[in-house]
């Protein structure tokens, strides 16, 4: 399926800004609550439903193949969705940012 598929009476999907993105990967960083559930959670939630930044269909492929995946899958999926919205630089954005705010924790 294409990301742009979507469910017949769904609003179509909209492509955010490279830094509408940033923010909110950032925002996400910052979200430790629930640990890698909640945050493929909020994922869900904010992506596919609120914003429709990406599809439903799109977002449970490529949780599927996080999952298959060894590591972090919600951080897979961050680096992921960002690379499918802005290429290789939403991709490291995603996964830089999805980080961002254990190593301002872990001191120097």
């Amino acid at each position: 399926m294409s990301s742009s598929s979507q469910a017949p009476g769904t609003a179509p999907l909209r492509h955010p800004s490279f830094s509408e993105a940033l923010r909110f990967w950032l925002q996400l960083g910052f979200i430790s609550f629930g640990g890698p559930a909640g945050q493929i959670a909020i994922m869900q939630s904010e992506l596919v439903e609120k914003r429709r930044w990406i599809g439903q269909a799109r977002f449970l492929h490529a949780l599927n193949f996080c999952m298959l995946l060894p590591g972090p899958e919600a951080q897979q999926l961050a680096i992921y969705i960002g690379w499918l919205l802005h290429r290789t630089a939403g991709g490291i954005a995603a996964g830089t940012l999805f980080v961002s705010h254990q190593s301002s924790f872990c001191g120097h």
